[in-house]
């Protein structure tokens, strides 16, 4: 899957989900948020690389009350097709792999292992 995803649950901290086939994710992602790190909403095309940032759609927060950003880095064909915060929410948000995913996940005490 051409897809990163970063994110933190209610109680755990920023985590890798998926890790886009990488074995450390961390290098694309940093290449893919250069110069945007600090923004809420992000679409942020480099290259074949879009960074999207988003708050949670559902408006979940952490332990701390903190608004819950998902942080993508889409690349491929997946990418293609997106030119904005609202395309990434249509074609990546949507996915069962992400929204159904996260919705049983962002509760337990433990993040599951990041995926590819």
């Amino acid at each position: 899957m051409n897809l990163i995803w970063a994110t933190r649950g209610r109680v755990w901290g920023f985590r890798f989900l998926l890790d886009g086939g990488f074995s450390d994710p961390l290098p694309k992602y940093e290449e893919a948020f250069l110069g945007v790190a600090d923004e809420m909403k992000v679409f942020h095309r480099t290259g074949e690389l879009v960074a999207l940032r988003f708050p949670d759609p559902l408006g979940r927060v952490d332990a701390a009350s903190r608004i819950i950003p998902h942080d993508f880095v889409v690349l491929g064909p997946l990418a293609e097709p997106m030119e904005s915060v609202d395309d990434g929410l249509r074609l990546i948000w949507r996915r069962p792999e992400v929204a159904d995913e996260y919705a049983r996940i962002w509760d337990l005490a433990k993040p599951p292992a990041a995926k590819g």
